[in-house]
């Protein structure tokens, strides 16, 4: 893969070095206490260790049919900083890599049940990028044909006459695609670039920002009528044009319009930075608004089960968002400050077991019940900490 890579990645845990676009760079993180670093790296190998004990022997974790769990698992590994447990379980690694490079299908797509393609496809794919090994890009370039295959376009072909066309969805039928899937595929795609040839197909990428757009609460510029400007919701997102996973919500006037919740609202962030927009766009002002609005790492802010659904892909998505975004601190609805780094990695150590694990106790709304999964969020989200400490 060679130096091309270093330009589009930083190591496994999907940092980038520069923002491409006029989005600007990454901001140095301020320095922050060295015991802290110390105590967020032993965290990560507490749960690496514990990742490695919990691999099936044919080399998948968690459910065979689904290998997206075994990638997320992988990513975990490969964003270890002190680079120890990926030497020691690289058997277990490579193990993994030879289940997901049979989970591959001729044309590109990845799974083994038929269900949730897309979403496997993508996972898989960051995975075989953040890889780093040349054997693994004949599988990236065969899926990264098949997402941009699967991007929705009903009616008259380019036209966007359907609020979901530039949106994917699970699968290629699916007749909604949602920004959850939308933005992982965005993000394998986005980040898999530097294997694109001259005639090599791509995504339509300004469909993509207007189903982006059309998730998101910015009346005047979304241009579905269910956008509102009200004081909680402008400039949050739901989960796919008109339909939001945390519910509706009844507002004074009698309209009733789709929750804004922060995970979605951090997909919409991460999602406008794949698509290449400017850091200075108005629609990107608007959601950072509203996730230093709603800052919160008690809840997932307005998501269902006092906010406890989805709890840990909301952290997840928070430290994704807000590296790529490239800020070190958010200023909050109260004018307080808050280093969002550090709190991240408090809360997380305060959630980790003593065994190594994370686990959502509270709900298991979006399979947050399932220690793998979990685990490897927030193995994800501390590595993206930790390097920006």
């Amino acid at each position: 893969m060679g130096n091309v890579v270093k330009v589009f990645l930083l190591a496994a845990s999907l940092i980038l070095l520069p923002m491409i676009s006029s989005a600007g760079n990454v901001v140095s993180s301020s320095k922050t206490d060295v015991s802290l670093k110390n105590e967020v790296e032993s965290a990560i190998g507490k749960g690496l260790t514990w990742l490695a004990a919990q691999q099936k022997p044919e080399g998948w974790w968690s459910q065979q049919e689904f290998p997206a769990l075994t990638a997320l698992a992988l990513m975990s590994f490969q964003g270890d900083p002190s680079g120890y447990y990926k030497k020691k379980y690289a058997g277990p690694i490579n193990k993994g890599y030879d289940y997901l490079k049979q989970a591959a299908k001729p044309d590109g797509s990845i799974f083994v049940k038929d269900v949730y393609v897309n979403y496997n496809t993508a996972v898989c794919n960051t995975a075989f990028v953040v890889a780093n090994r040349p054997e693994f890009e004949p599988f990236i370039k065969n899926a990264r044909n098949y997402l941009i295959k699967s991007q929705h376009d009903e009616g008259e072909q380019g036209m966007g006459d359907s609020p979901y066309d530039g949106g994917i969805g699970y699968g290629r039928t699916d007749k909604n695609p949602d920004l959850s899937n939308t933005v992982l595929a965005l993000e394998s795609l986005y980040y898999s670039r530097y294997l694109k040839g001259e005639k090599d197909p791509d995504l339509n990428w300004e469909a993509a920002k207007k189903f982006i757009t059309r998730t998101q609460h910015l009346p005047g510029i979304n241009d579905q009528e269910w956008a509102s400007n009200d004081s909680y919701n402008k400039g949050g997102f739901a989960y796919f044009p008109g339909n939001s996973r945390a519910g509706d919500m009844t507002l004074p006037d009698g309209k009733i319009v789709p929750k804004a919740y922060g995970s979605m609202s951090y997909a919409g962030l991460l999602s406008y930075i794949y698509a290449q927009m400017d850091k200075n766009d108005s629609r990107i002002n608007a959601v950072y608004e509203w996730l230093s609005r709603n800052y919160s790492l008690d809840a997932n802010p307005g998501a269902g089960n006092d906010g406890q659904d989805g709890l840990y892909y909301y952290f997840h998505t928070m430290a994704k968002g807000l590296t790529l975004y490239g800020v070190d601190t958010l200023k909050l609805a109260d004018g307080k400050t808050v280093n969002w780094r550090e709190a991240l990695a408090k809360r997380l150590l305060d959630l980790q077991k003593s065994e190594g694990f994370w686990v959502n106790e509270k709900s298991g709304r979006w399979m947050e019940k399932d220690p793998i999964l979990v685990t490897s969020y927030s193995i994800l989200a501390l590595e993206m900490v930790w390097r920006g400490m």
